[in-house]
């Protein structure tokens, strides 16, 4: 009777270590996920930044020749 009860405890305390375990690797791949997310974001800005600069100063030789 007593082995059945350490074993239902010892059950229940590694399901809960298991549930915790789960919750903080969740927790750290929607952080990753979030600064990939960012990073991804600033480096289009920064890219379309680069490429209108570019046409600009793409079309301002054509503009001074007209």
């Amino acid at each position: 009777m007593a082995t059945e009860s350490n074993d239902a405890a010892r059950n229940r305390a590694e399901a809960s270590f298991k549930k915790e375990e789960r919750a903080k690797d969740g927790a750290a791949a929607m952080t990753e996920y979030l600064a990939n997310s960012r990073a991804t974001r600033e480096k289009t800005a920064r890219l379309r930044a680069l490429r209108l600069a570019k046409e600009r100063a793409g079309n301002e030789p054509a503009n001074k020749s007209a």
